[in-house]
């Protein structure tokens, strides 16, 4: 029986927040027949749902030993939501003498999955290691061939299939043969026909189950796709006389976007802004009166998060812009900010809701040594139940104006139990809803969103810029944080313009697109960055010149086209490859590989039989050059194989081996992303 786990009450409440049911309790280890340990995926040690999507293949590894020196079979049986059998796929060790086990699965649905595992004593394998040690010096050569006949014939025993009855049955009077000579006897027991059924059909003693384990499987936009942001307010927009740019001008952006080869437009707030305090250029405090402030600033005398900012059109245009977005094949997501300006309707009507400070005043949010006095943070301890209630009326509100990704802004300031129940409530109805944290803070908080639900997670990529520094966060990602974190690899922000993209040029950002791109599944850029946009407000100052955060900002796209000064075939082209080569969908088979030159690196993604390799600089100022040293092994190939490498960037093949010689130019190509194909 599930246990219930109390929210601590608010202060000044009698438990004003109602118990929320936990997870089962998690599998044992070290106490059945066999010992498993080491489980994975697994979050908080099963206590919470591993993160999986619809089709990812799903490596499942685990610790499996037993006493002495019989032999062990291990067992990964995928269970769908109904608790039915989906699969049951034997595992392989990994490596010698390390008890480390590992197979994938891949499950083919939305929902609530689980796996076991399963270690169970093998006699067959048990005996053949021993007759193929024994019989040859010529010990017990009798009794073993009994022996193995025996156990060949309580396979035959257990099974149906009149062809494997007589290769058994087979096998099993060779095996007891006196007149045949010893070795053609043991060739018998070591026939492929009598191996490959001993090992599709094993006998099995003293299972050991461990699970069940739990797996929450996304739909498969959760872990695969690539994201643009921009502002709708600056599409179409006019600076003089000022005029915002509404969802009918948005509109027209979105046809551009969707030919890059996009997935899903974030767009920022839509609700209607604040004037109290209201932020103008460049975070000044002195806004003229046609300034549009800040969207995150929420809330006016014209409403709240329910509420479309006038300039901006109706509900009726902005469900025209969702449904336009759809037919290109475009997903809108929505950000949800869950804060206020001084003029939302909350603060008359609920200033229980927010934190009055010792003069009477309500606190504005601070990140030290920045202030933004246009917004309240929301303070969920006075007044919960109301609170969370409000919350979550608005998020089916937008759902049900066909919403089917969130944004959510700074999550990490609000409590987990706020995200645990509103993220359990919209699965439990509408599970391809997915929520995204945008969190920069502390590495324990970002893991603990993942773990209550997000189904992805903004991520440090923006500031890891040297080969090193990529390499270790990169496989920290990929690795045991995937089983819960889906990372979201945003080259740039409107609010981080990198230290490394304002002096890098061009080639600057072609690196990071290709990085951010190959990299993750999922990766997004703010717009502007296709444009090359780089000029800071100060210097050491990550904020763009003339945010477009606190005003509008049209851009001439067709100019940018017609000069040639555009990223955007580059991107076009990253996410065509993408689509095409579901090992640039996979985040945790990445492996990397040594690279002679420190600023050049070398990587590699599979799904099944779909191989890529990336060879990438991170150096936008000079040419580099350097030996790939491929780890053949990891790749599937024999150390001395060649095989052919097909560069989808130059449209160039050539044959590899197991060191290749590269050469890279920030002006000519920034990286190889290659399709490996055997020859």
């Amino acid at each position: 029986m599930a246990r219930t786990r109390r929210v601590a009450p608010a202060a000044g409440t009698d438990d004003a927040v109602p118990p929320v049911p936990s997870p089962v309790v998690p599998p044992g280890e070290l106490d059945g027949r066999f010992s498993v340990t080491d489980v994975s995926p697994s979050s908080l040690g099963g206590r919470r749902p591993a993160a999986a999507a619809v089709g990812e293949q799903v490596p499942i590894r685990a610790t499996a030993f037993r006493e002495g020196h019989d032999a062990l079979g291990v067992n990964v049986v995928l269970h769908r939501p109904d608790g039915t059998v989906a699969s049951s796929t034997r595992m392989t060790p990994l490596g010698v003498g390390m008890d480390a086990w590992q197979a994938h699965v891949r499950p083919d649905s939305v929902g609530d999955w689980s796996f076991t595992i399963e270690a169970w004593g093998s006699a067959w394998d048990t005996w053949l290691h021993r007759a193929t040690v024994k019989v040859p010096a010529g010990v017990d050569v009798d009794l073993e061939f009994t022996e193995g006949a025996q156990l060949l014939e309580q396979a035959a025993a257990a099974t149906d299939d009149a062809g494997g009855i007589a290769i058994l049955r087979g096998a099993a009077t060779a095996l007891t043969s006196a007149s045949l000579p010893v070795p053609v006897r043991l060739a018998a027991a070591t026939d492929p026909a009598v191996t490959e059924w001993m090992r599709e059909h094993p006998l099995r003693f003293g299972v050991t189950p461990s699970g069940p384990w739990p797996l929450r499987v996304q739909r498969r936009r959760a872990l695969v796709g690539s994201w643009y942001e921009f502002f709708p307010r600056s599409e179409g927009a006019r600076l003089k006389p000022r005029r915002s740019g509404t969802f009918a001008t948005a509109a027209q952006r979105l046809e551009a976007i969707a030919e890059m080869g996009f997935d899903v437009v974030y767009v920022p707030p839509i609700h209607p802004v604040g004037v109290t305090h209201r932020k103008g250029p460049n975070n000044t405090l002195t806004p003229g009166p046609d300034d549009p402030g800040t969207p995150w600033a929420v809330g006016s005398s014209a409403g709240g998060h329910d509420a479309i900012h006038p300039d901006l059109g109706t509900l009726a245009d902005f469900t025209d812009f969702v449904a336009r977005a759809n037919e290109l094949g475009l997903e809108i997501a929505l950000d949800l900010a869950l804060q206020a300006s001084p003029d939302h309707p909350w603060v008359t009507e609920h200033p229980e809701w927010f934190t009055t400070r010792a003069d009477g005043t309500i606190a504005f949010a601070e990140n030290p040594p920045k202030k933004y006095q246009d917004i309240y943070p929301l303070n969920f301890d006075n007044d919960p139940e109301g609170l969370y209630a409000e919350v979550e009326r608005i998020v089916r509100l937008w759902m049900g104006h066909g919403i089917r990704i969130f944004r959510v802004d700074n999550p990490h300031t609000k409590p987990l139990w706020v995200w645990d129940r509103l993220l359990s409530s919209i699965f439990a109805t509408d599970p391809d809803v997915l929520f995204l944290a945008e969190a920069f803070t502390r590495p324990p908080m970002m893991r603990a969103l993942a773990q209550v639900g997000f189904q992805q997670s903004y991520t440090y990529f923006t500031w890891r810029n040297s080969a090193t520094e990529i390499r270790d966060y990169a496989l920290e990602l990929a690795g045991p944080s995937a089983s819960y974190m889906r990372p979201n690899l945003f080259a740039n922000t409107p609010d981080i313009l990198s230290e490394y993209l304002q002096h890098s040029g061009p080639a600057g950002f072609a690196i990071r697109a290709t990085l951010a791109a190959t990299l993750s599944p999922t990766y997004g850029i703010y717009s502007g960055f296709e444009l090359y946009e780089h000029v800071a407000v100060r210097p050491g100052s990550e904020e763009y010149l003339d945010s477009e955060k606190y005003q509008y900002r049209p851009r001439d796209w067709e100019a940018a086209r017609v000069q040639g000064r555009t990223l955007a075939p580059y991107l076009t082209e990253l996410n065509a490859w993408r689509r095409a080569h579901p090992a640039l969908q996979d985040l945790r088979s990445l492996r990397f590989h040594h690279s002679d030159n420190p600023s050049v690196l070398a990587y590699s993604k599979q799904d099944g039989d779909d191989i890529v390799l990336v060879i990438c600089t991170t150096d936008p100022g000079r040419e580099q050059e350097t030996t790939v040293h491929w780890d053949m092994a990891a790749l599937g190939l024999a150390h001395d194989a060649r095989f052919v490498a097909h560069d989808l960037v130059s449209g160039s093949a050539w044959t590899w081996g197991a060191s290749t010689y590269v050469r890279l130019s920030p002006w000519e190509q920034v990286a190889h992303i290659v399709h490996m194909s055997s020859i």
